[in-house]
């Protein structure tokens, strides 16, 4: 790397300047219900126990036969655990509950529209419509074990109930965001080799009622067009009898299930018994290149650790009505909605709609509806009701005793209002620190035995031993005040195994940059890089300060730059784009798009209306830019790279730092003046920044 495209100040070098934030400690009606209220666990899961210390994960689950190696690190760092031991992580969630539990709901689902009834899936239904989709899976798609198969699916029972009818065949299952696009949809068809679509005709969303199944058919075009050919669309429908979409039913390709399911009626499946480190599912996440990272998780270290988290650090009872108000469309569901609480023969609630419709209030009276006992959401929905509903909790008779929060870095004022509003101040607040390639929580308190931090999410979880690391290795030590590269210096049962399809990707992202030796099978040798920035304080509580990669966080949801400027530059109009992160108090950051356009054309709103548009469409809605800013020319160094962090710094109104390597420094204040005289027309001028905001934005696009 050249000294132009060094960066200006390394996330390892940032002095991190912030009050320490007083503890809360939990209620001691807590704590006399805790499942974790004894300090001899933190014991038991000190490094001198480790690997041995996760069987006591692993015996939360029933095994077919037991592992000869709890952590087989022979070929590093592709870890392995467990080996030997074989389970159906399906029959774990579902059929082991069946004798005890049959009549219990495992899950209830709420529908948006308030005039629809509340849904519930006891175990005993969840058995039966398992194993229904697992015989067409099997019988009508073809689908065999280590087949993968794709889902677009919202927040609905159909969903958790395919994903366990996969799992009962040891058939690995691939769920794309419903919010995504037709084509990020295909783009992860095409990458994971699906022959299979699982997709449903609409859901409601915000009071409509959206045409889903349009997307498929923009799916299977990007799918062949990357060579890969879609046999069945199997579409599960709304309201059944009815359809939801305008999209014509394709003959021979497309088929509605609840028609198909009449001739699986009372069908059994036997429960696959697969090698605990057979594959479970894939998950996509944005990397900084333009193809998505399939995540690959595994059956029986994953199931483990989903379990033994949900257990002790969610503190979840199977007399518990839980509620995680994410979406299974990310990590968290597939983990703390469906396997964890599952496993543990808990209810889980799912709810289909915004948390907003039709007013604030909704979520609350859910829980106060249904009984809800734990609460579980990310900081841009606390944020949002917060914002418009600050007084709306106190009007509802719920009652929590325990609230995770999930996603990003949750700033202490918030924190405050959901402990003390939401809460009701007597609730324990877990505040986790984990990502998709994770499994499971990395960094949070255990709620009975250690109190609570605002903005910080703890110290490293049960089994995991966090340390912090600068630009050479070295370490940063606790209460030093500087911040650095927080890794992870064991595996842990959680871990993905590998990237789909990307071994040597996998090893360069994640474990390449800290890698002491790459000859060695000793696992301290192979830290995990986790691509966050944080610091630790001298108590030993991490603070998490964002990503070091250039991947923007908005609202919990991980857009990687090269994603956002390659939808960019599909607009025909468009010569270079650059995607930079804006502070923004609802979703944490938006997304603005800076865009030059090629020789002889002008700049016009409709130009810049058609760059949002490619967004949408190749990536989603959730990834549209707060705006579209067309400049003249792009600042860039001698080698001809974009500088991301003078283009951020000018939409987040902070110093652009040194400019003058740049090879055409003058236009650095032409587009500060253009674009800060709009923002200042709409009235789009951001607070000021926290000094740790200030580096972040600084620090934004050093890997260049």
């Amino acid at each position: 790397m050249s000294a132009e495209q060094q960066p200006q100040v390394s996330e390892a070098q940032i002095a991190v300047h912030w009050r320490e934030e007083e503890y809360y400690q939990p209620p001691e009606a807590f704590i006399a219900q805790a499942n974790a209220a004894d300090p001899a666990i933190l014991e038991r899961f000190a490094e001198e126990h480790f690997p041995e210390c996760f069987t006591e994960y692993a015996n939360l689950l029933d095994w077919d036969a037991g592992w000869h190696t709890t952590l087989d690190t022979s070929n590093p760092p592709f870890w392995k655990w467990f080996v030997g031991g074989r389970l159906n992580a399906c029959y774990n969630c579902v059929d082991r509950h069946l004798a005890t539990s049959r009549n219990k709901a495992a899950l209830i689902w709420v529908p948006e529209p308030e005039t629809e009834d509340t849904k519930a899936v006891t175990y005993q239904e969840l058995y039966r419509r398992v194993n229904e989709f697992a015989a067409l899976l099997r019988d009508f798609a073809g689908l065999q074990t280590g087949d993968r198969v794709t889902f677009h699916l919202p927040m609905v029972p159909e969903l958790p109930v395919a994903m366990l009818a996969c799992a009962r065949l040891g058939v690995i299952h691939s769920e794309v965001f419903g919010g995504f696009s037709g084509a990020a949809c295909g783009d992860r068809i095409a990458d994971s080799g699906s022959r299979i679509l699982v997709t449903m005709d609409g859901y409601y969303r915000n009071g409509d009622l959206v045409d889903h199944k349009t997307k498929a058919d923009e799916a299977l075009d990007r799918a062949a067009a990357l060579g890969q050919r879609v046999d069945k669309v199997l579409v599960w429908r709304r309201h059944p009898g009815q359809y939801a979409s305008k999209s014509p039913m394709v003959d021979g390709r497309d088929f509605f299930v609840d028609e198909l399911l009449a001739d699986y009626r009372g069908r059994l499946v036997e429960p696959v018994s697969m090698p605990a480190e057979a594959p479970l599912f894939l998950m996509y996440t944005s990397g900084t290149t333009g193809r998505p990272k399939g995540c690959q998780h595994s059956t029986g270290g994953y199931l483990a650790y989903v379990a033994g988290t949900s257990k002790y650090y969610q503190d979840i009872h199977p007399t518990d009505t839980y509620w995680c108000a994410a979406d299974i469309g990310w990590i968290t569901g597939h983990s703390y909605i469906v396997y964890g609480p599952l496993a543990l023969g808990t209810t889980s609630v799912m709810y289909e709609g915004v948390p907003t419709y039709p007013d604030p209030g909704r979520p609350w009276r859910i829980a106060e509806r249904l009984g809800v006992t734990i609460f579980h959401t990310a900081p841009t929905t606390i944020r949002m009701l917060r914002k418009l509903g600050p007084d709306e909790p106190g009007k509802y008779h719920y009652r929590f005793k325990h609230m995770t929060t999930v996603g990003e870095p949750i700033e202490p004022e918030v924190w405050r209002w959901y402990h003390d509003t939401v809460g009701k101040g007597t609730a324990v607040i877990v505040d986790t620190w984990w990502q998709t390639e994770n499994g499971g929580f990395l960094g949070a308190t255990l709620p009975a035995l250690q109190p609570m931090k605002p903005g910080s999410c703890g110290p490293g979880v049960l089994g995991v031993y966090p340390v912090i690391y600068d630009e050479n290795g070295d370490v940063v030590e606790a209460g030093s005040g500087r911040a650095g590269n927080i890794c992870i210096r064991n595996p842990w049962p959680g871990i993905f195994q590998t990237v789909w399809g990307q071994p040597d990707r996998f090893v360069q992202i994640y474990y390449e940059r800290y890698c002491r030796d790459k000859d060695s099978t000793d696992w301290h040798d192979w830290p995990y890089f986790a691509g966050d920035g944080a610091v630790q304080a001298a108590d030993g509580y991490f603070r998490i300060l964002g990503r070091v990669d250039d991947v923007i966080n908005v609202a919990g949801h991980r857009l990687g730059t090269k994603e956002l400027e390659s939808a960019s530059l599909t607009v025909p109009e468009i010569a270079e784009a650059a995607a930079v992160p804006v502070i923004d108090e609802l979703r944490g950051r938006a997304v603005e798009m800076y865009v030059a356009l090629k020789p002889g054309l002008a700049p016009s709103d409709d130009i810049a209306r058609k760059v949002t548009a490619a967004i949408e469409h190749e990536i989603g809605k959730i990834a549209r830019p707060a705006n579209v800013w067309i400049v003249p020319d792009m600042p860039k160094t001698r080698s001809g790279k974009i500088m991301r962090r003078v283009i951020a710094g000018i939409s987040n109104f902070t110093d652009v730092g040194d400019v003058s390597t740049l090879a055409n420094p003058e236009i650095v204040d032409d587009i500060r003046h253009h674009i800060q005289a709009a923002k200042l027309a709409r009235g789009q001028v951001p607070r000021e920044l926290t000094a740790q905001e200030a580096e972040e934005i600084k620090a934004f696009g050093h890997t260049e």
